[in-house]
């Protein structure tokens, strides 16, 4: 868990947050009394990239806000806040996936929004109804699989990986893995929650090994040929068809599906950003989530991730041009996924799904 901020400030901060800290990273704009007279911003993010630093940095200039910023897992975040209570320095939360955004609202750690600018640029189903959280990029998890031992129609629907078919050759990752816990949540809705457990065991059933690994994981198992379907979400792949040789090498062995093209849709979920419970800067937090859903802000929250840019209108990430030009989405309230979260995981455990 690390923490950065401008040498100015970075003693007031480290010294309001619990946990150890690393020497704070010293910012490349001047302090001016300008950008001191704009306030500071505390962000509290679980996510880990270069680009994400480029975007505070870029903030910063426009703005003459000074960002802070906490970078952990999701998890231990959300504990920490617990821990600070009320005495919590963070203004801003940054975490992937519906799910886990839920996890801090219903933790009491959010605040609604009360935003124009977002509730007309955020899609309804993108964030919660009550403006606790709002996603700012997309991410479709879809089936990835050997084309030389499947065919596509093989593997059009998530119902597919439970068919007979696939005995011993479904790779997973672990049932507790948010983005498993995500789907099963839309699975439910769906399909009824009797049919998403019986689902649930048939693939279980198929599995070419115990859960395991990250995503990544599953792409490479295929390629290595340890079995011949999985799940992923888009972006991993699309990160190693552009990385190392290696990486390449095994992406290029395995091609994506987008299932449920003749139903309801891919299933989508997101990165997105909620406001703080306690933020002691609470319309620098909201400047900055509006600001992340500019063209300027999409660019930089995707151009590393290889997420797919939320906002209509906004430039595209090298490399989606390896996905489908056009494809059905599924048109899902995503603060279900959260709600559905408790029963989703019952269903997986009842099913042996580790």
């Amino acid at each position: 868990m690390k923490w950065y901020a401008p040498l100015a400030t970075a003693a007031l901060f480290l010294a309001a947050c619990s946990g150890p800290a690393n020497e704070p990273a010293e910012s490349d704009a001047p302090v001016t009394p300008a950008a001191e007279s704009a306030g500071v911003l505390n962000v509290y993010s679980a996510r880990h990239y270069d680009s994400d630093k480029k975007m505070y940095k870029q903030f910063e200039a426009e703005t003459g806000i000074k960002v802070r910023f906490r970078e952990s897992g999701a998890a231990e975040l959300l504990e920490a806040m617990k821990a600070e209570g009320e005495n919590s320095p963070a203004d801003v939360i940054i975490s992937s996936d519906a799910g886990t955004l839920y996890r801090f609202e219903a933790a009491g750690l959010t605040q609604p929004a009360n935003s124009e600018i977002l509730d007309e640029v955020v899609p309804e189903h993108f964030r919660d109804p009550d403006g606790n959280w709002y996603g700012l990029t997309k991410r479709f998890r879809v089936i990835v699989y050997d084309p030389e031992r499947v065919t596509p129609e093989q593997v059009d629907e998530y119902a597919d990986l439970a068919s007979a078919d696939f005995d011993g050759e479904v790779c997973m990752r672990s049932s507790t893995n948010i983005y498993n816990l995500s789907l099963m949540g839309e699975l439910i809705d769906r399909m009824g929650a009797d049919t998403a457990a019986a689902w649930a065991r048939s693939v279980v059933e198929n599995f070419a090994r115990p859960p395991q690994g990250g995503d990544t994981t599953q792409i490479e198992a295929i390629a290595a040929g340890e079995c011949s379907v999985a799940l992923t979400n888009h972006y991993y792949w699309v990160r190693m068809m552009q990385g190392s040789p290696t990486q390449r090498a095994a992406a290029s062995k395995t091609k994506l599906s987008f299932p449920q093209q003749d139903s309801w849709g891919t299933h989508v979920n997101v990165t997105g950003a909620a406001v703080a419970a306690n933020s002691p800067n609470r319309e620098n937090a909201l400047r900055f989530i509006e600001w992340l859903t500019t063209p300027e802000g999409q660019a930089l929250l995707t151009t590393e991730t290889k997420e797919v840019p939320l906002i209509e209108g906004a430039k595209m990430p090298e490399g989606l041009e390896l996905l489908p030009a056009e494809f059905k989405e599924s048109v899902f309230p995503l603060n279900k996924l959260g709600e559905n979260q408790g029963e989703a995981q019952a269903i997986y455990d009842r099913a042996g799904w580790n």
